[in-house]
């Protein structure tokens, strides 16, 4: 691999910044980075601060290696003595930062292919960043995408020039993606971190279920209907809490659809083995956690304001759909209303005796009045 030249870097520099579409401001940061990066690799220590600028003009570089004044020098590289930076500049004080400036022509080889390396690198996370600048503001919202790679850990969609990634958590349990399927995804965030951007997709968050069925009910756009809360298990349940701002309009009703339709999109959408219960919110705790613990019958609750817990009191044959397999109906109860709720059984009454109504109750009845009267 040749020397990197700095003429060359230079007029590189416009080539890349026409192809990759990006401010020739961005590409020149990123070179003056990679200069910095291959000095130090030729001629300098790891630890020091350097940074490089880039004339364009006539093609030359200039590096500059930063120390910091201090009292007491323990690293050459990062610091220098109040007495030497006054030799540099006089006016020199404390914690100033004092800069030696170096020519720069070429590098050798093993920089070179440094400077190449951190270049490249570079101007990917920038073309990230570019590309998903375009999507900070579909964050909240729905996508297609084309399943891309599926990994252990995280399935990769591509949506357009951008990727995006969904990691386990956000997906749906038990739901199976193929290379090549077509899927839509709720564009949750963009992660930044030593990476670079990172796109963050979901299908098994609340927000997705909210979207898909502000798709279906076109009365959430005009206000009539609203979805109060959502607690989600994906790939097993979900629990919607609805309510109607116009009166006479039934808000379960306006959800699920005519035969079901509405509720049936949305299920066709996240998969058939998620249930959906739509029940109706209220403003009464009472009322709204006997709806949320549905299809369960309850008895009695006991709440607890200070503690924001309650006692739900079941009959018997009750309990099982009250809790749900593995306390999944409890639980997403508990997270839709805020209460965290206790399902205890109710103790039946004892049944009173009834007055007996048989014809053969009845005659002996009459039989033993008939003997205590002979007495």
């Amino acid at each position: 691999m040749e020397d990197l030249n700095i003429k060359q870097l230079t007029l590189a520099m416009r080539t890349i910044a026409e192809e990759k579409n990006l401010p020739e401001e961005t590409v020149m940061e990123v070179i003056e980075q990679a200069i910095a990066a291959a000095w130090r690799r030729d001629n300098g220590e790891r630890d020091q601060n350097v940074r490089a600028e880039l004339n364009t003009v006539d093609g030359t570089a200039k590096v500059f290696v930063q120390r910091e004044v201090v009292e007491e020098v323990i690293n050459d590289a990062t610091e220098i003595s109040l007495e030497d930076a006054k030799k540099i500049k006089k006016d020199a004080v404390l914690e100033d930062i004092i800069e030696d400036e170096y020519e720069v022509t070429a590098f050798g080889r093993v920089a070179a292919q440094t400077a190449k390396q951190v270049v490249l690198q570079r101007l990917r996370e920038a073309e990230r960043e570019v590309v998903l600048a375009e999507f900070e503001d579909k964050i909240g919202t729905i996508v297609t995408g084309i399943v891309q790679r599926v990994e252990p850990r995280v399935v990769r969609v591509e949506l357009g020039k951008a990727t995006g990634i969904i990691p386990a958590s956000e997906q749906i349990q038990g739901e199976f993606y193929s290379v090549g399927q077509r899927i839509k995804v709720f564009i949750k965030d963009i992660e930044r971190d030593n990476r670079g951007p990172q796109l963050i997709l979901s299908r098994g968050n609340e927000a997705f279920v909210e979207y898909l069925f502000r798709q279906e009910v076109p009365e959430m756009e005009t206000g009539a209907v609203e979805i109060k809360g959502i607690a989600r298990e994906a790939g097993r349940r979900t629990k919607l809490a609805v309510t109607s701002t116009v009166p006479g309009v039934d808000p379960v009703g306006t959800f699920v659809g005519g035969h079901g339709t509405r509720v049936n999109a949305v299920m066709n959408e996240i998969g058939d083995q998620e249930k959906i219960d739509i029940i109706t919110f209220d403003e009464n705790i009472d009322t709204y956690i006997r709806n949320a613990l549905s299809p369960a019958e309850v008895v009695k609750v006991e709440i607890d304001k200070d503690t924001t817990s309650a006692k739900v009191f079941v009959a018997e044959d009750q309990q099982s759909i009250a809790i749900g397999r593995g306390g999944q109906n409890v639980r997403l109860a508990s997270r839709l209303t805020g209460y965290e709720l206790d399902i205890e059984t109710a103790v039946a009454k004892p049944a009173e005796k009834k007055p007996r109504k048989n014809i053969e109750d009845n005659l002996f009845n009459a039989i033993e009045e008939q003997g205590e009267e002979s007495n």
